[in-house]
């Protein structure tokens, strides 16, 4: 256990951030998951903005890396392109 009084605020901390960056990860790829089970290339046009939007956010909070982010979008955009 820590023994400074910053060591144990540290602590505090980062298990509030891990917490909410987990959240933020978890949500964006169950919404991703659902997206990729779309059959229906019209749904998937109206769905890409806001799965990508998901995408951007948690890149700019640094949840993921940007080129994580970049591959991903790629990624579901050929998938419809493919429908």
């Amino acid at each position: 256990m820590a023994n400074h009084k910053s060591a144990l605020k540290r602590i505090k901390t980062s298990e509030k951030k891990r917490l909410h960056n987990r959240f933020y990860a978890r949500t964006m790829r169950s919404s991703i998951r659902k997206f990729r089970e779309l059959t229906n290339k019209d749904d998937a046009t109206k769905g890409l903005p806001k799965v990508v939007s998901l995408i951007d956010k948690n890149a700019k909070r640094g949840i993921i890396h940007k080129n994580k982010a970049a591959n991903l979008k790629s990624k579901l955009t050929r998938m419809i392109a493919q429908l």
